[in-house]
């Protein structure tokens, strides 16, 4: 059985169209039409325009024309469908088409003639339909006439107005007006009056920016006017006017815009809603009073305050504000109408006292008020200061603490018009009074202070706590704290002092209480309360007497306010109940010494002896004492003495180092082998020894002292470099590398020692070798700025910033890369930057010799670059307080900085000097000179 459909073998019906019910349309492509037309050549062109002559001849002579070639052109559509059956569709189109060409016909015919001049009139008829004779007809006899007109007849012909077309010109000059901004002068002026127009008719009107200053002077003119009415309203005796500071005011006016305008009419609208809906609410009376007297209507103002305390009587706001819009003699008679409604109204009362302008006057008021209010502490208060003679005063304060026994302020201020013995009576009534009242205790110890009796002040404050306990007014410890401070402002010292000596331990537990009382006293340090800070530490003292730090914290706050006779007294006090405490002892010498006292500092080293006999520090504080003062001899006796019964590592450096220095070189050898016999692994004697050796020219001995100490000493970091460098000096430059080498070995990871690695091969000029090394080098320490540093130095110079921007992701804060940025940037002359990255280093590390020696080095080289002399004025100050700041910070360490800084010639050099020092020895991009 076959599976080829049946259909697939039968014709299709007609007008079948495949894929038509699915939706699927032919199309045309351009293999089914050929290609497209070319144009015509020369030929053809000329034959063309051969046929359309002929054409036109024929045409001319009524011949028939020649309509066999016109299907010859493919774009010429002329008779195309001439054979197609002709259905009402093509009908209905055919007259469509006419219709349209028909209109479009008499379009062209009505354009042409006016064009022409010869433009039919309409026909026009009358009611009945009667045709009426054309309009033109009737004037004919009238023209003829005017062909006897002469010319001079013409041109003496009167004007005319245009009636006819009154209307159309009003309109046209309605669509011509222009609107512009208005001087604000104006707007006032028009608000003022209660009529603003804010359009200006084009009539008159030059385009552009032309102000027109006569309308500003009218307006100016009208505010003055308006200004000078509402002057006159206003009661009082003074109703003169300056003119020239009135005009000059009127300069600085404000005058609203016409947003503004806008808005008051918006917000008067909604508060004339509110008054209506709810005249009872005196609020939206004195919000829609106060929008008029903004907006310069006091009138209207007035007048909706009068409104408000009609319907709002018992409202003392309402009144207020009525009595505040009006003149004096209107708000005195506002007031006392208001007095009648509300009786009780203290502010009421205050203000219509206010009012007044003689004494006599005020204190009448005030005392009608306090017969109607006996009870207000305002009023009483008010009508004690109204009072000339204390007297008075005081008899009004007595009646007033009658009626009111439990007004502390009243007190207070009858306490402080009495004697000492009726102050006394008072505050004791006023205690019975006022049981929790811990101002009336306060009140009592400051009047014992005022009058000398400071014994009695901390029984008070004792007192006080004790009955305010009892009755429930205690102060937490903090609140007490604040009224110490208080009282140290008012100038009670004492009482302040008695404050804190009763509260301090207040709630403490044992453990707590000596880091509570050091935050106390750095609170109020830092609020600048020094007696409360200084009664803290008194405290704390006494409670604690045997803790050295709180003795040292006092020290250091007496020492900080330059205050030498309480310092002394501290340390004095300190050392005696903590004689074992050496800094203690060593501040009292040290401060002693500063202030020109010697003998009295040997004299406190002399007592600090006896009781810590085997404190090297205070043993090196008398020698450098001594040292300082000129007296090596007995600087010499003290080491020895020191060695004897001390004996550490630390004395026989110093005994070794103060040898060197002196020039004793074979002394300070005999006192290092005598530290070493003790001390075989010191790090510091076995480099000592070896720079005596240098000292003394004899390299071999020096190599064994290294090459012992590095055995001993294997991560003694200085001793392999001292090593290294001898070997260099001696140029043996292969022992040096070796010795290095060696060195990392021991010692990994260590930025140090391949940093004088990669210098030693920079010396040698062995740079390529150099280079290599920096490589190694940041593989073992990514982060080492003094190593990123040295890369970034090898580059060449276009490519050390690209360079350093690297290095700061690895190691962004590091002294040493941020101050080799800043070289960088001095090397490109951009100063500026220069000086900022090196400030930047400088904070990162203030111990770091090396970045304050180069930003010193800055400072003082580009100097002479700075254009003007303010700028090298200001150069000067800066290069100043950098070396305050850096005798402050005294850096001890660095690269190439203890060597400097501990040169035995540099031993009594300041710091400047050996800053310059530093500085002669380095270049920009560089280590060492």
């Amino acid at each position: 059985m076959s599976n080829k459909l049946a259909f697939l073998n039968q014709e299709a019906p007609a007008n079948y169209v495949a894929g038509l019910g699915r939706g699927a349309t032919g199309f045309t492509t351009r293999s089914d039409i050929g290609p497209a037309a070319e144009g015509p050549d020369e030929e053809t062109l000329q034959a063309a325009i051969a046929a359309q002559a002929a054409a036109r001849e024929n045409a001319e002579t009524g011949g028939d024309q020649d309509v066999d070639g016109q299907f010859q052109d493919p774009e010429n559509e002329t008779g195309l469908f001439a054979n197609a059956p002709y259905d009402r569709e093509d009908e209905e189109a055919d007259r469509t088409y006419d219709l349209i060409e028909d209109t479009m016909m008499t379009r062209r015919n009505k354009r042409a003639r006016a064009e022409d001049g010869d433009e039919e009139e309409e026909v026009r008829r009358d009611k009945n339909g009667t045709v009426l004779p054309p309009i033109r007809s009737q004037f004919t006899e009238l023209k003829r006439g005017l062909a006897t007109v002469t010319d001079d007849e013409w041109a003496n012909l009167p004007e005319v107005g245009d009636l006819t077309r009154k209307h159309k010109r009003q309109k046209q000059q309605q669509k011509e007006q222009r609107y512009y901004a208005v001087p604000d002068s104006v707007i006032a002026g028009a608000q003022d009056s209660t009529q603003y127009e804010t359009s200006i008719e084009a009539s008159g009107v030059e385009t552009g920016t032309t102000t027109d200053f006569v309308e500003m002077g009218q307006a100016r003119d009208k505010i003055l006017g308006i200004k000078l009415d509402q002057a006159s309203l206003k009661a009082g005796a003074s109703s003169s006017i300056d003119p020239k500071g009135y005009l000059t005011g009127l300069e600085s006016q404000v005058v609203q815009s016409s947003a503004e305008i806008g808005d008051v009419k918006k917000a008067r609208l909604l508060l004339q809603s509110v008054t209506q809906t709810n005249p009872k609410h005196a609020p939206g009376w004195i919000a829609a009073a106060r929008l008029e007297e903004v907006a310069g209507k006091q009138v209207q103002a007035r007048q909706l305050a009068a409104k408000g305390c009609e319907h709002c009587p018992l409202n003392e706001d309402i009144w207020l504000e009525s009595a505040r819009l009006n003149g004096t003699d209107n708000a005195k008679r506002i007031l006392a109408q208001a007095v009648t409604h509300l009786p009780e109204s203290v502010k009421i009362w205050i203000q219509a006292m206010r009012l007044e302008t003689e004494n006599v006057n005020q204190r009448r008021v005030m005392r009608k008020a306090l017969e109607i209010i006996p009870q207000s502490v305002r009023l009483w208060k008010e009508a004690v200061n109204l009072e000339e003679d204390p007297k008075d005063a005081k008899l009004l304060l007595a009646r007033a603490t009658e009626l009111i026994p439990l007004s502390i302020e009243l007190w207070l201020a009858l306490a402080r018009l009495e004697t000492y013995d009726n102050a006394r009576k008072v505050l004791n009534k006023a205690r019975a009074s006022i049981r929790t009242s811990y101002e009336i205790w306060i009140a009592a110890a400051r009047l014992e202070e005022q009058q000398g009796n400071g014994e009695r002040v901390p029984v008070v404050i004792k007192r006080a706590i004790t009955e305010l306990t009892r009755y429930g007014g205690m102060l937490s410890r903090e609140q007490w704290l604040l009224e110490a401070e208080k009282n140290e402002e008012d100038g009670g010292i004492l009482t302040a002092q008695a404050i804190v000596a009763a509260v301090l331990d207040m709630g403490l537990d044992e453990e707590d209480k000596k880091d509570t009382w050091m935050d106390d006293a750095a609170g109020a340090i830092e609020r600048s309360h020094v007696e409360t800070a200084r009664a803290i530490f008194a405290f704390a003292l006494r409670v604690l007497p045997t803790k050295k730090s709180i003795w040292r914290k006092a020290a250091e706050f007496e020492k900080s306010l330059e205050n030498r006779a309480n310092l002394f007294e501290v340390l004095d006090k300190g050392v005696s109940a903590c004689p074992h405490s050496e800094i203690l002892w060593l501040m009292y010498a040290k401060e002693k010494w500063l202030s020109g006292d010697l003998v009295a500092a040997r004299d406190i080293l002399a007592s600090s002896f006896e009781h810590n006999p085997n404190s090297e520090d205070i043993w090196l504080a008398a020698v450098k004492l001594e040292t300082e003062n000129g007296e090596l001899d007995n600087a010499r006796q003290y080491l020895a003495r020191a060695r004897r019964e001390a004996g550490t590592e630390r004395i026989f450096i110093r005994s070794a180092v103060f040898e060197r220095q002196a020039g004793r070189l074979q002394e300070a050898l005999v006192l290092v082998n005598e530290g070493l016999a003790e001390f075989s692994k010191s790090e510091k004697l076995w480099l000592i020894k070896g720079q005596l050796y240098e000292l003394l020219s004899n390299t071999n001995l020096g190599r064994e002292a290294y090459s012992a100490a590095v055995k001993l000493c294997k991560t003694s970091v200085p001793i392999w470099v001292a090593a290294a460098r001898l070997e260099e000096q001696d140029d043996k430059v292969i022992r040096a590398r070796a010795l290095l080498d060696r060195a990392r070995l021991a010692n990994k990871s260590n930025e140090t020692l391949w940093y004088h690695s990669i210098q030693l091969e920079l010396r040698t000029s062995h740079v390529a070798q150099a280079k290599n090394l920096i490589s190694k080098a940041l593989q073992e320490c990514p982060k080492s700025g003094l190593l990123w540093s040295e890369q970034i130095f090898q580059e060449p110079k276009n490519a050390r910033i690209p360079r350093a921007t690297d290095a700061l992701h690895k190691c962004e804060t590091d002294p040493h890369l941020v101050s080799a940025i800043g070289r960088i940037f001095w090397d490109q002359r951009k100063y500026e930057k220069a000086g900022n990255w090196m400030g930047k280093a400088i904070k990162g590390d203030i111990d770091n010799g090396d970045s304050w020696g180069w930003y010193y080095k800055f400072l003082v080289e580009t100097t002479p670059l700075l254009a003007t002399d303010k700028e090298k004025e200001d150069r000067a100050r800066k290069i100043e307080e950098t070396l305050l700041e850096a005798e402050k910070a005294d850096p001890k360490h660095g690269l190439l900085w203890p060597a400097i800084n501990k040169a035995d010639k540099n031993i009594k050099a300041p710091l400047q000097a050996r800053l310059e020092q530093f500085a002669g020895s380095v270049k920009v991009l560089g280590s060492i000179a």
